[in-house]
């Protein structure tokens, strides 16, 4: 996936929406400006599947050898699938935030909330913030 193809939040997650089964399915994970911000990457504590989210809600954390970080769902629903591996591959963040580097899949309920950003807005935002 390329960043384009996305939808953010401003917390620096990222969504990808498509069908399955005729259901909406979000593939969320953190952009390449939150991992460069965070730096080392040292631990990711990641939710169980079947969790419910909810939007604007923490699902996780993310800590560098800097800060530890919430990991904010920019979807409501629930977990199907989470990247078990990435808790001992962090370094994918950095080499593949936005293909390999996902970190839940959600069956999403409801629609999709109308603060997230396309990719010039979310860029927009991490430029002010420099």
């Amino acid at each position: 996936m390329t960043p384009e193809e996305l939808i953010f939040a401003e917390t620096h997650e990222w969504a990808h929406i498509a069908e399955q089964d005729g259901e909406k399915i979000a593939t969320i994970g953190i952009s390449a400006n939150a991992v460069e911000a965070l730096t080392d990457l040292v631990y990711m504590d990641l939710p169980a599947a079947g969790t419910a989210v909810t939007a604007g809600d923490s699902f996780g954390e993310v800590e560098s050898v800097k800060a530890t970080s919430e990991l904010y769902s920019p979807m409501n629903g629930e977990i199907v699938e989470v990247n078990t591996s990435l808790p001992d591959n962090l370094e994918i963040l950095n080499s593949d935030p936005y293909g390999e580097g996902w970190i839940i899949k959600v069956k999403v309920s409801g629609d999709t909330p109308e603060n997230l950003m396309d990719y010039a807005a979310y860029q927009k935002q991490c430029d002010e913030a420099h």
